[in-house]
């Protein structure tokens, strides 16, 4: 099973990396080839939050990067197969995060078979998210992601590491990083709210440059798992 999981992935970034290139972004395209996913995980957590972010990504990343994402972002529980059909998987909440056994070994599977996992902390998950990921991986732990890494150049230029999107608890953003075999697998982002930056202006009613440095810094995330596959 897990090597059959691990050649559906396969297909898929080799899909990405032989034609994505070769992609130019039309508004009128009527089947998407990629799509992004939400994370839906146990705990009492809200999985759901941000509706419109990726969304936003979606459609900005076809815009500059060239990609051809569904606007329509799939949903996929920690423990599905069907985790395997995304490239692209962002979590995010504000409270309890709970993954079983049989969840943690199949996201495991899942990142090192070639997935990836974006976590972004809308305030309050940090305790719980952490607790969560060193069960899938106990021999890991999460990095602070250096200025220099290509996941803040890979696009567009974030010489002091990630945007500061929203207040919290006003401390400075962090990007951390489990890395597997040197390659980033999870990436999360600390008081910094990327994906509420995202969202559909009249939501947060964040200033126009302020969306825009959340988007680009999501177009690098995309950029760099692209250029892993």
């Amino acid at each position: 099973m897990k090597w059959t999981m691990a050649i559906r992935l396969f297909s898929v970034f080799l899909f990405i990396s032989v034609m994505v290139p070769l992609m130019s972004f039309d508004e009128n395209v009527e089947e998407p080839s990629l799509q992004m996913a939400l994370l839906k995980y146990s705990g009492g957590g809200d999985w759901y939050a941000n509706p419109t972010a990726l969304k936003n990504l979606a459609l900005f990343c076809n815009q500059t990067l060239g990609t051809n994402f569904s606007s329509q972002y799939g949903t996929v529980e920690v423990g599905s197969v069907e985790l395997f059909n995304y490239p692209f998987v962002h979590m995010t909440g504000h409270g309890n995060v709970v993954f079983s056994d049989l969840e943690a070994e199949n996201l495991r599977n899942y990142l090192i078979a070639g997935g990836f996992l974006h976590i972004d902390d809308n305030y309050g998950m940090d305790p719980y998210v952490r607790l969560a990921m060193k069960k899938v991986f106990p021999e890991l732990e999460f990095l602070e992601l250096p200025f220099d890494h290509e996941i803040y150049h890979s696009k567009y230029e974030f010489k002091n590491g990630l945007p500061k999107i929203h207040k919290h608890d006003d401390k400075l953003p962090q990007g951390f990083g489990l890395l597997w075999e040197g390659r980033v697998v999870c990436f999360y982002t600390y008081e910094c709210d990327l994906g509420d930056g995202w969202e559909d202006e009249e939501v947060h009613k964040d200033p126009p440059e302020v969306r825009l440095k959340a988007l680009r810094m999501g177009a690098n995330i995309i950029s760099y798992v692209f250029s892993q596959s």
